[in-house]
Protein backbone atom coordinates (compact mmCIF):
# COMPACT_ATOMS: atom_id res chain seq x y z
CA UNK A 1 0.00 0.00 0.00
CA UNK A 2 2.78 2.47 0.81
CA UNK A 3 4.52 1.43 -2.54
CA UNK A 4 0.92 2.56 -4.52
CA UNK A 5 0.88 5.53 -2.68
CA UNK A 6 4.82 6.51 -3.82
CA UNK A 7 3.74 6.12 -6.95
CA UNK A 8 0.61 8.19 -7.44
CA UNK A 9 2.61 10.95 -5.85
CA UNK A 10 5.31 10.61 -8.02
CA UNK A 11 2.41 10.26 -11.23
CA UNK A 12 2.52 13.29 -13.66
CA UNK A 13 -1.01 14.00 -13.08
CA UNK A 14 -1.20 17.31 -14.49
CA UNK A 15 1.04 16.28 -18.07
CA UNK A 16 -1.38 13.11 -18.21
CA UNK A 17 -4.71 15.36 -18.29
CA UNK A 18 -2.78 17.54 -20.83
CA UNK A 19 -2.06 15.34 -23.14
CA UNK A 20 -5.53 13.26 -22.96
CA UNK A 21 -6.74 17.08 -23.73
CA UNK A 22 -4.74 17.80 -26.27
CA UNK A 23 -5.42 13.94 -27.90
CA UNK A 24 -9.49 14.37 -27.43
CA UNK A 25 -8.91 18.01 -29.18
CA UNK A 26 -6.68 15.69 -32.23
CA UNK A 27 -9.23 13.18 -32.26
CA UNK A 28 -12.33 16.11 -32.98
CA UNK A 29 -10.25 17.27 -36.04
CA UNK A 30 -10.06 13.84 -37.35
CA UNK A 31 -13.54 13.30 -37.12
CA UNK A 32 -14.19 16.40 -39.29
CA UNK A 33 -12.25 14.94 -42.27
CA UNK A 34 -9.15 17.19 -42.72
CA UNK A 35 -5.72 15.56 -43.82
CA UNK A 36 -3.16 14.51 -41.32
CA UNK A 37 -0.72 17.23 -41.49
CA UNK A 38 -4.06 19.50 -40.21
CA UNK A 39 -4.63 16.90 -37.40
CA UNK A 40 -0.94 17.23 -36.53
CA UNK A 41 -0.88 20.74 -36.69
CA UNK A 42 -3.71 21.25 -34.81
CA UNK A 43 -2.29 19.11 -31.82
CA UNK A 44 1.46 20.97 -31.93
CA UNK A 45 -0.34 24.34 -31.57
CA UNK A 46 -2.83 23.17 -28.67
CA UNK A 47 0.33 21.85 -27.28
CA UNK A 48 2.11 24.90 -27.45
CA UNK A 49 -0.26 26.64 -25.78
CA UNK A 50 -0.57 24.62 -22.62
CA UNK A 51 3.11 24.89 -22.31
CA UNK A 52 4.34 21.81 -23.53
CA UNK A 53 8.57 21.72 -25.05
CA UNK A 54 7.42 19.56 -27.70
CA UNK A 55 4.36 17.55 -29.24
CA UNK A 56 4.79 14.81 -31.73
CA UNK A 57 2.13 12.77 -33.59
CA UNK A 58 1.31 10.02 -36.12
CA UNK A 59 -1.83 10.69 -37.52
CA UNK A 60 -3.62 7.86 -39.73
CA UNK A 61 -7.15 7.45 -41.40
CA UNK A 62 -8.70 6.45 -38.07
CA UNK A 63 -5.82 5.86 -35.37
CA UNK A 64 -3.42 9.00 -33.45
CA UNK A 65 -0.11 8.13 -31.78
CA UNK A 66 0.33 11.08 -29.90
CA UNK A 67 3.66 12.21 -27.55
CA UNK A 68 3.69 15.45 -25.06
CA UNK A 69 7.12 16.05 -24.28
CA UNK A 70 7.50 18.70 -20.93
CA UNK A 71 11.19 18.78 -19.44
CA UNK A 72 12.85 15.51 -19.29
CA UNK A 73 9.49 13.36 -18.89
CA UNK A 74 7.16 12.69 -21.85
CA UNK A 75 3.68 10.74 -22.21
CA UNK A 76 2.57 8.77 -25.42
CA UNK A 77 -1.39 7.95 -25.71
CA UNK A 78 -3.08 6.17 -28.92
CA UNK A 79 -6.82 7.24 -29.92
CA UNK A 80 -8.71 5.04 -32.99
CA UNK A 81 -12.13 6.30 -34.40
CA UNK A 82 -14.08 3.94 -36.58
CA UNK A 83 -16.23 6.61 -38.48
CA UNK A 84 -15.05 8.66 -41.25
CA UNK A 85 -17.18 11.81 -42.11
CA UNK A 86 -16.87 15.28 -42.88
CA UNK A 87 -18.19 18.05 -41.08
CA UNK A 88 -16.54 21.47 -42.57
CA UNK A 89 -18.60 23.69 -39.74
CA UNK A 90 -16.67 21.60 -37.46
CA UNK A 91 -13.08 22.21 -38.60
CA UNK A 92 -13.90 25.61 -38.84
CA UNK A 93 -14.79 25.91 -35.34
CA UNK A 94 -11.51 23.93 -34.72
CA UNK A 95 -9.51 26.37 -36.41
CA UNK A 96 -10.69 29.42 -34.66
CA UNK A 97 -10.29 27.90 -31.26
CA UNK A 98 -6.96 27.06 -31.60
CA UNK A 99 -5.90 29.82 -32.84
CA UNK A 100 -7.92 32.25 -30.34
CA UNK A 101 -5.85 29.94 -27.26
CA UNK A 102 -3.37 32.12 -25.51
CA UNK A 103 -0.07 31.51 -24.61
CA UNK A 104 -0.33 29.79 -20.96
CA UNK A 105 -3.82 28.21 -21.53
CA UNK A 106 -4.66 26.08 -18.69
CA UNK A 107 -6.33 22.80 -19.57
CA UNK A 108 -9.49 23.33 -18.16
CA UNK A 109 -9.64 25.68 -21.26
CA UNK A 110 -8.92 23.17 -23.52
CA UNK A 111 -11.22 20.94 -22.36
CA UNK A 112 -14.15 23.23 -22.60
CA UNK A 113 -13.57 24.65 -25.94
CA UNK A 114 -12.99 20.50 -27.25
CA UNK A 115 -16.47 19.69 -25.44
CA UNK A 116 -18.47 22.68 -26.66
CA UNK A 117 -17.19 22.10 -30.40
CA UNK A 118 -18.07 18.41 -30.11
CA UNK A 119 -21.77 18.65 -28.90
CA UNK A 120 -22.30 21.66 -31.75
CA UNK A 121 -25.34 19.97 -33.91
CA UNK A 122 -25.08 19.72 -37.27
CA UNK A 123 -26.08 22.96 -39.07
CA UNK A 124 -29.14 21.14 -41.82
CA UNK A 125 -31.08 18.36 -40.96
CA UNK A 126 -31.63 15.59 -42.85
CA UNK A 127 -33.80 17.14 -45.51
CA UNK A 128 -31.93 19.75 -46.22
CA UNK A 129 -28.79 17.59 -46.60
CA UNK A 130 -30.50 15.84 -49.39
CA UNK A 131 -31.67 18.46 -51.18
CA UNK A 132 -27.94 20.00 -50.95
CA UNK A 133 -26.42 16.61 -52.21
CA UNK A 134 -30.02 16.58 -55.20
CA UNK A 135 -28.95 20.00 -56.53
CA UNK A 136 -25.44 19.17 -56.40
CA UNK A 137 -25.87 15.90 -58.73
CA UNK A 138 -28.60 17.68 -60.62
CA UNK A 139 -25.91 20.23 -61.68
CA UNK A 140 -23.40 17.38 -62.73
CA UNK A 141 -26.16 15.93 -64.78
CA UNK A 142 -25.63 18.73 -66.37
CA UNK A 143 -22.10 18.94 -66.53
CA UNK A 144 -22.44 15.66 -68.15
CA UNK A 145 -24.09 16.59 -70.85
CA UNK A 146 -27.70 15.87 -69.56
CA UNK A 147 -30.49 18.07 -70.24
CA UNK A 148 -33.74 19.02 -68.26
CA UNK A 149 -35.15 15.71 -67.96
CA UNK A 150 -32.07 13.76 -67.41
CA UNK A 151 -31.04 16.28 -64.32
CA UNK A 152 -35.05 16.28 -63.20
CA UNK A 153 -34.67 12.55 -62.72
CA UNK A 154 -30.77 12.94 -60.86
CA UNK A 155 -32.43 15.42 -58.61
CA UNK A 156 -34.82 12.76 -57.30
CA UNK A 157 -33.04 10.02 -57.25
CA UNK A 158 -29.90 11.46 -55.88
CA UNK A 159 -31.99 13.65 -53.21
CA UNK A 160 -33.35 10.11 -51.89
CA UNK A 161 -30.66 8.23 -52.12
CA UNK A 162 -28.81 10.34 -49.74
CA UNK A 163 -31.26 10.40 -46.94
CA UNK A 164 -31.09 7.08 -46.89
CA UNK A 165 -27.62 6.86 -46.36
CA UNK A 166 -27.57 9.76 -43.82
CA UNK A 167 -30.11 8.06 -42.06
CA UNK A 168 -28.07 4.87 -42.16
CA UNK A 169 -25.18 5.82 -41.14
CA UNK A 170 -26.37 7.64 -38.54
CA UNK A 171 -27.75 4.26 -37.20
CA UNK A 172 -24.06 3.04 -37.16
CA UNK A 173 -23.85 1.10 -40.27
CA UNK A 174 -20.94 0.09 -41.61
CA UNK A 175 -19.87 2.77 -44.46
CA UNK A 176 -19.22 0.14 -47.28
CA UNK A 177 -22.50 -1.37 -47.22
CA UNK A 178 -24.57 1.75 -47.00
CA UNK A 179 -22.62 3.37 -50.16
CA UNK A 180 -23.69 0.09 -52.01
CA UNK A 181 -27.68 0.16 -50.82
CA UNK A 182 -27.88 4.04 -51.15
CA UNK A 183 -25.99 3.38 -54.75
CA UNK A 184 -28.41 1.28 -55.43
CA UNK A 185 -31.43 2.97 -54.66
CA UNK A 186 -30.15 5.95 -56.44
CA UNK A 187 -29.46 4.31 -59.53
CA UNK A 188 -32.52 2.20 -59.51
CA UNK A 189 -34.89 5.29 -59.20
CA UNK A 190 -33.43 7.18 -61.91
CA UNK A 191 -33.92 4.09 -64.17
CA UNK A 192 -37.84 3.62 -62.56
CA UNK A 193 -38.29 7.59 -63.79
CA UNK A 194 -37.13 7.73 -66.51
CA UNK A 195 -38.83 4.21 -67.73
CA UNK A 196 -42.27 5.28 -66.83
CA UNK A 197 -41.76 8.74 -68.95
CA UNK A 198 -40.90 6.93 -71.84
CA UNK A 199 -44.26 4.19 -70.75
CA UNK A 200 -46.31 6.98 -70.48
CA UNK A 201 -45.21 9.27 -73.54
CA UNK A 202 -44.24 12.22 -71.47
CA UNK A 203 -40.81 11.57 -73.77
CA UNK A 204 -40.12 9.54 -76.34
CA UNK A 205 -36.07 9.37 -75.52
CA UNK A 206 -34.50 7.45 -73.22
CA UNK A 207 -32.91 9.41 -71.29
CA UNK A 208 -30.74 6.30 -69.38
CA UNK A 209 -27.56 7.51 -70.50
CA UNK A 210 -26.99 10.25 -67.57
CA UNK A 211 -28.01 7.91 -64.57
CA UNK A 212 -24.32 7.87 -63.12
CA UNK A 213 -24.80 11.39 -62.20
CA UNK A 214 -27.37 10.07 -59.62
CA UNK A 215 -24.65 8.44 -57.74
CA UNK A 216 -21.85 11.49 -57.50
CA UNK A 217 -23.24 12.42 -53.65
CA UNK A 218 -20.76 9.41 -52.94
CA UNK A 219 -18.15 10.31 -54.46
CA UNK A 220 -15.34 10.28 -51.34
CA UNK A 221 -14.27 13.96 -52.42
CA UNK A 222 -12.67 15.10 -48.92
CA UNK A 223 -10.76 11.67 -48.80
CA UNK A 224 -9.27 12.19 -52.33
CA UNK A 225 -8.13 15.64 -52.22
CA UNK A 226 -6.46 15.02 -48.06
CA UNK A 227 -5.05 11.73 -49.01
CA UNK A 228 -3.14 13.11 -52.01
CA UNK A 229 -2.29 16.59 -50.07
CA UNK A 230 -0.86 13.92 -47.08
CA UNK A 231 1.50 12.20 -50.10
CA UNK A 232 2.71 15.75 -51.14
CA UNK A 233 3.49 15.47 -47.54
CA UNK A 234 5.57 12.71 -47.64
CA UNK A 235 3.08 11.02 -45.04
CA UNK A 236 2.31 8.08 -47.09
CA UNK A 237 0.48 5.91 -43.96
CA UNK A 238 -2.21 8.32 -44.14
CA UNK A 239 -2.82 9.14 -47.23
CA UNK A 240 -2.17 5.99 -48.82
CA UNK A 241 -4.91 4.90 -45.95
CA UNK A 242 -7.23 7.87 -47.21
CA UNK A 243 -6.79 7.20 -50.84
CA UNK A 244 -7.51 3.29 -50.16
CA UNK A 245 -10.40 4.10 -48.43
CA UNK A 246 -11.63 6.03 -50.99
CA UNK A 247 -10.87 3.79 -53.40
CA UNK A 248 -13.20 1.18 -51.68
CA UNK A 249 -16.54 3.63 -51.42
CA UNK A 250 -15.78 4.48 -55.54
CA UNK A 251 -16.00 0.47 -56.02
CA UNK A 252 -18.62 -0.07 -53.49
CA UNK A 253 -20.72 2.53 -55.45
CA UNK A 254 -19.69 1.34 -59.16
CA UNK A 255 -20.26 -2.31 -58.12
CA UNK A 256 -24.14 -1.58 -56.84
CA UNK A 257 -24.20 0.59 -60.28
CA UNK A 258 -23.37 -2.33 -61.94
CA UNK A 259 -25.35 -4.62 -60.52
CA UNK A 260 -28.58 -2.37 -61.47
CA UNK A 261 -27.39 -1.84 -64.42
CA UNK A 262 -26.77 -5.16 -65.31
CA UNK A 263 -30.38 -5.99 -63.97
CA UNK A 264 -32.05 -3.66 -66.31
CA UNK A 265 -29.35 -4.21 -69.42
CA UNK A 266 -28.44 -0.57 -70.16
CA UNK A 267 -24.81 0.47 -70.12
CA UNK A 268 -23.68 4.33 -68.39
CA UNK A 269 -22.34 5.69 -71.54
CA UNK A 270 -21.80 8.95 -72.04
CA UNK A 271 -23.98 11.27 -73.84
CA UNK A 272 -23.89 13.32 -76.53
CA UNK A 273 -23.07 17.25 -76.18
CA UNK A 274 -25.75 19.37 -76.20
CA UNK A 275 -25.93 21.44 -79.47
CA UNK A 276 -25.66 25.14 -77.49
CA UNK A 277 -23.84 28.56 -78.85
CA UNK A 278 -20.75 29.49 -76.72
CA UNK A 279 -22.18 31.86 -74.87
CA UNK A 280 -25.08 30.59 -73.77
CA UNK A 281 -23.14 26.88 -73.13
CA UNK A 282 -20.67 28.95 -70.79
CA UNK A 283 -23.42 30.33 -68.93
CA UNK A 284 -25.13 27.69 -68.16
CA UNK A 285 -22.10 25.64 -67.38
CA UNK A 286 -20.74 29.00 -64.75
CA UNK A 287 -24.84 28.51 -62.86
CA UNK A 288 -23.91 24.44 -63.05
CA UNK A 289 -20.66 24.73 -61.37
CA UNK A 290 -21.74 27.08 -59.02
CA UNK A 291 -24.66 24.57 -57.91
CA UNK A 292 -22.99 21.85 -57.97
CA UNK A 293 -19.78 23.19 -55.67
CA UNK A 294 -22.89 24.79 -53.42
CA UNK A 295 -24.22 21.57 -52.88
CA UNK A 296 -21.54 19.71 -51.72
CA UNK A 297 -20.40 22.22 -49.83
CA UNK A 298 -23.40 22.45 -47.84
CA UNK A 299 -23.77 18.85 -47.73
CA UNK A 300 -20.68 18.66 -46.12
CA UNK A 301 -21.72 21.31 -43.53
CA UNK A 302 -20.01 24.29 -44.47
CA UNK A 303 -21.94 27.65 -43.34
CA UNK A 304 -23.26 29.71 -46.11
CA UNK A 305 -20.37 32.08 -45.98
CA UNK A 306 -17.88 29.45 -46.55
CA UNK A 307 -20.06 27.51 -49.07
CA UNK A 308 -20.72 30.52 -51.19
CA UNK A 309 -16.82 31.09 -51.05
CA UNK A 310 -15.77 27.96 -52.42
CA UNK A 311 -18.74 27.86 -55.24
CA UNK A 312 -17.29 31.35 -56.41
CA UNK A 313 -14.04 29.75 -56.25
CA UNK A 314 -14.91 26.53 -58.00
CA UNK A 315 -17.18 28.04 -60.76
CA UNK A 316 -14.45 29.65 -62.18
CA UNK A 317 -12.23 26.99 -62.01
CA UNK A 318 -14.83 24.29 -63.33
CA UNK A 319 -15.63 26.25 -66.08
CA UNK A 320 -11.82 27.49 -66.82
CA UNK A 321 -11.30 23.65 -67.07
CA UNK A 322 -13.96 22.94 -69.32
CA UNK A 323 -13.14 25.75 -71.91
CA UNK A 324 -9.23 24.80 -71.77
CA UNK A 325 -10.41 20.42 -72.78
CA UNK A 326 -12.92 21.76 -75.02
CA UNK A 327 -10.16 23.76 -76.99
CA UNK A 328 -8.28 20.86 -77.50
CA UNK A 329 -6.26 20.56 -74.31
CA UNK A 330 -5.76 17.21 -72.62
CA UNK A 331 -8.22 16.67 -69.94
CA UNK A 332 -5.72 16.34 -66.92
CA UNK A 333 -3.60 19.40 -67.79
CA UNK A 334 -6.88 20.88 -67.61
CA UNK A 335 -7.24 19.58 -64.22
CA UNK A 336 -3.58 20.45 -63.17
CA UNK A 337 -4.36 24.35 -63.81
CA UNK A 338 -7.89 24.51 -62.85
CA UNK A 339 -6.65 22.90 -59.16
CA UNK A 340 -3.66 25.25 -59.47
CA UNK A 341 -6.52 28.27 -60.02
CA UNK A 342 -8.26 26.95 -56.85
CA UNK A 343 -5.42 26.45 -54.49
CA UNK A 344 -4.00 29.96 -55.42
CA UNK A 345 -7.43 31.66 -54.65
CA UNK A 346 -8.56 29.61 -52.10
CA UNK A 347 -5.28 30.62 -49.89
CA UNK A 348 -6.13 34.36 -50.77
CA UNK A 349 -9.75 34.13 -49.95
CA UNK A 350 -10.18 31.73 -46.84
CA UNK A 351 -8.29 33.85 -44.45
CA UNK A 352 -10.67 36.88 -45.17
CA UNK A 353 -13.56 35.05 -44.45
CA UNK A 354 -11.80 33.05 -41.12
CA UNK A 355 -12.09 29.64 -42.17
CA UNK A 356 -9.41 26.57 -43.02
CA UNK A 357 -8.52 26.37 -46.68
CA UNK A 358 -9.52 22.84 -46.80
CA UNK A 359 -12.87 23.65 -46.51
CA UNK A 360 -13.06 26.07 -49.78
CA UNK A 361 -10.97 24.39 -51.71
CA UNK A 362 -11.77 20.73 -51.36
CA UNK A 363 -15.62 21.50 -52.56
CA UNK A 364 -14.38 23.76 -55.35
CA UNK A 365 -12.46 20.76 -56.37
CA UNK A 366 -14.55 17.63 -55.62
CA UNK A 367 -16.91 19.11 -58.58
CA UNK A 368 -14.11 18.40 -61.18
CA UNK A 369 -13.49 14.44 -59.82
CA UNK A 370 -14.54 11.78 -62.66
CA UNK A 371 -16.21 9.93 -60.46
CA UNK A 372 -18.30 9.31 -63.81
CA UNK A 373 -15.36 7.66 -65.16
CA UNK A 374 -14.78 5.62 -62.57
CA UNK A 375 -18.21 4.10 -62.21
CA UNK A 376 -17.84 3.39 -65.94
CA UNK A 377 -14.35 1.56 -65.64
CA UNK A 378 -15.74 -0.59 -62.78
CA UNK A 379 -18.56 -1.30 -65.29
CA UNK A 380 -16.58 -2.47 -68.24
CA UNK A 381 -14.48 -4.44 -65.87
CA UNK A 382 -17.35 -6.12 -64.51
CA UNK A 383 -18.58 -6.66 -68.14
CA UNK A 384 -15.58 -8.59 -69.06
CA UNK A 385 -14.75 -5.26 -71.49
CA UNK A 386 -11.03 -4.45 -70.16
CA UNK A 387 -9.82 -2.69 -72.64
CA UNK A 388 -12.67 0.25 -72.16
CA UNK A 389 -12.44 -0.05 -68.61
CA UNK A 390 -8.63 0.51 -68.48
CA UNK A 391 -9.04 3.35 -70.55
CA UNK A 392 -11.67 4.76 -68.42
CA UNK A 393 -9.86 3.85 -65.14
CA UNK A 394 -6.66 5.77 -66.69
CA UNK A 395 -8.21 8.56 -67.77
CA UNK A 396 -9.68 8.82 -64.49
CA UNK A 397 -6.66 8.00 -62.56
CA UNK A 398 -4.82 10.92 -64.45
CA UNK A 399 -7.09 13.54 -63.88
CA UNK A 400 -7.20 12.61 -60.25
CA UNK A 401 -3.39 12.84 -60.09
CA UNK A 402 -3.21 15.78 -61.74
CA UNK A 403 -5.66 17.49 -59.29
CA UNK A 404 -3.85 16.25 -56.92
CA UNK A 405 -0.72 18.15 -58.25
CA UNK A 406 -2.22 21.45 -59.38
CA UNK A 407 -3.43 22.06 -55.35
CA UNK A 408 0.44 20.71 -53.94
CA UNK A 409 1.53 23.43 -56.36
CA UNK A 410 -0.83 26.00 -55.63
CA UNK A 411 0.10 25.34 -51.45
CA UNK A 412 3.57 25.07 -52.17
CA UNK A 413 3.23 28.64 -53.49
CA UNK A 414 1.09 30.16 -50.93
CA UNK A 415 2.83 28.87 -48.07
CA UNK A 416 6.57 27.81 -47.12
CA UNK A 417 6.19 25.39 -44.94
CA UNK A 418 4.99 23.17 -47.76
CA UNK A 419 7.86 24.03 -49.85
CA UNK A 420 11.40 24.28 -47.34
CA UNK A 421 10.83 20.98 -44.95
CA UNK A 422 11.93 21.87 -41.37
Amino acid sequence: MHGTTQENELEPVGLIRQSGAILALGRLSLSGGTGSYRVKATMARAAKALGMDRHEAHVTLTEITATSHRGPIFRTEVTEMRKVGVNADRLMEIERFVSALPAGASVEQLEEGVARIRAKAPLYGPWLNALFAAVACAAFAFLNNGGPIECAGVFVAAGLGQLLRRALLHRGMNQFAVTMVAAALASALYLGLMTVLLATGATAVNHEAAYVSAVLFLVPGFPLVTGALDLARLDFSAGVARLVYALMILMSAALAVWGISALVGVAPDPAVAPELSFVLLTILRLVASFLGVLGFALMFNSPWRMALTAAVVGMVANVVRLTLVGEGLAPQAGAAIAALLVGVVAAWAAPRIDVPRVTVYVPAVVIMVPGAAAYRAVYHLNNGATVQAMAYAVDAGLVVVALAIGLAVGRMLTDRSWLVER
